[in-house]
């Protein structure tokens, strides 16, 4: 039996594993930290638990087909349930908005808080569902440095939308063409925020994010986010994948022009196929030393990280569900810091995740579980403790503001990740969340691929590569690396 060595287990590495498992590798996976998940992982402050990474679940059908491909049920794995609503707005004008799963419920909720007509809302959800269903199959679920994937009818498909893909505009500007109230176009705008990207850079494209929320439905998996890696981890070991953990592999072991296997400290593994689950950047420059890199992919400008305040608050807020945005004032300044001055903006959006409000367990009785993130710059050598501590009182400020209460003695407990320790934790390079960011209008094609021709044998998979960050796109590169690894003889 063939061997296959996977380097990390964050969802991108189990994923892989589980398809080379399914194709008759015999599968080993190295992880440097003592448990799975990357990104995706638990923790408990007192009695409130946190998924610490990930916190929105779209495409859940990605997760079902592991299931199905093995043969197995996905129920007797893992569940969830589609989110009505979505998310609960929050503007600094004190306007609010439930956005519902329906898009007809959400058009009308739009009309009747913020002004803007309900056509205009449903038009738009149609334009995006249009351009996501045009474009999917050939962006998303193939490489796009494959021959082949061009000599396809999926590729015809995509050639009609292009009149409507926004190459030529921003997500911005194909935004605000379409709607003139800003507090719609900026919730509109966020959604580049799903990739780590800008919306007054990167290109209309984007725009297809909303279908994924508005037409298919966000999802909260039972037992929360860490369920979705936990699931595939028991899955995986019931195909045969031996999951090593504390054991961080050191290189990536080469003969000619084929990759052989990989070495950790205690000693090395044969493989006739690898796949790196790690950041690309690392990979190459601490795992294939002495090969040569592709520097300019590698030299891609990076996406934001973010920063997250994890909260025991010790009362309820029944205004308040799981998904929750309180906005800025002025969008574009809030960018321009992140992209431009490398800083956090003097007032940021503040996104809070509430798991108790589906989990009431993950909390006590009269107390929430708040996970309140800020987009920030990735690490570039900032005063990260200044800035954690400075944007800790901004935040407190505003949320206390606009939620009409002192948050502040209501803290019970509390940790924080900033980029340095989403760098030192999970190996993403300078903290970025999403390897490279979307800032132009080609950055798809400039991701790092799923393979390399200089070694045979050699795959990536993971937010950094093709076709990018976030549960849903991870679970794509692995689907990807199953495809083009080759089957066992």
């Amino acid at each position: 039996m063939k061997k296959a060595a996977i380097v990390g287990a964050g969802i991108g590495g189990i994923a892989a594993a589980i398809r080379l498992a399914l194709k008759g590798y015999a599968v080993m996976v190295f992880e440097a930290n003592e448990s799975f998940g990357g990104k995706l992982h638990e923790f408990r402050l007192g009695d409130y638990r946190f998924d610490a990474g990930p916190s929105l679940f779209t495409l859940p059908h990605l997760v079902d087909e592991l299931f199905t491909l093995a043969g197995r049920n996905p129920a007797d794995y893992f569940t969830y349930t589609r989110l009505d609503p979505i998310t609960h707005y929050f503007w600094p004008d004190g306007s609010r908005l439930k956005a519902y799963a329906a898009p007809e419920a959400f058009a009308t909720e739009a009309e009747q808080q913020l002004g803007v007509p309900r056509e205009q809302v449903l038009q738009a959800l149609i334009r995006s569902r249009r351009l996501y269903q045009g474009t999917a199959d050939t962006f998303l679920q193939k490489s796009l440095h494959k021959v082949g994937t061009y000599l396809s009818f999926d590729v015809l498909k995509a050639l009609t939308c292009l009149p409507e893909l926004g190459l030529t505009t921003t997500m911005h500007g194909a935004n605000a063409r379409h709607f003139q109230d800003p507090r719609f176009v900026q919730l509109l705008d966020r959604f580049a925020t799903y990739n780590g990207s800008d919306p007054y850079q990167a290109p209309g494209t984007l725009n297809i994010i909303p279908h994924l929320e508005h037409n298919i439905g966000a999802f909260y998996p039972t037992g929360g986010m860490y369920a979705i890696a936990s699931s595939l981890v028991k899955l995986a070991e019931e195909l045969g994948v031996t999951f090593r953990y504390n054991k961080p592999v050191a290189q990536i072991l080469t003969e000619g022009s084929r990759v052989t296997g990989v070495r950790t400290a205690s000693g090395t593994y044969a493989a006739a196929v690898v796949v790196s689950n790690m950041d690309v950047v690392p990979t190459y420059r601490r795992l294939l030393a002495g090969h040569p890199a592709p520097e300019s992919t590698l030299g891609q400008p990076r996406s934001s990280s973010a920063l997250i305040y994890y909260w025991g608050i010790k009362r309820q807020f029944p205004e308040l569900h799981l998904h929750n945005i309180f906005f800025s004032g002025n969008y574009k300044t809030e960018f321009e810091h992140i992209f431009r001055h490398k800083s956090i903006s003097p007032d940021p959006t503040v996104y809070v995740n509430i798991t108790s409000k589906m989990e009431p367990q993950d909390a006590p009785p009269d107390g929430e579980n708040w996970f309140v993130m800020v987009n920030v710059p990735h690490n570039q050598g900032q005063d990260w403790a200044q800035l954690v501590a400075v944007t800790r009182e901004t935040v407190l400020e505003k949320l206390s503001r606009m939620l009409g209460t002192d948050l502040a003695p209501m803290i019970e407990h509390e940790q924080v990740l900033d980029p340095l320790l989403i760098e030192s934790r999970t190996s993403s390079f300078a903290g970025a969340l999403y390897g490279s960011s979307s800032n132009n209008r080609v950055a798809a094609f400039l991701r790092h691929p799923n393979f390399t021709s200089k070694l045979k044998g050699l795959y990536f998979c993971g937010g950094s590569v093709h076709p990018g960050g976030g549960i849903p796109l991870c679970l794509l590169s692995a689907k990807i690396v199953g495809d083009l690894v080759p089957e066992t003889l």
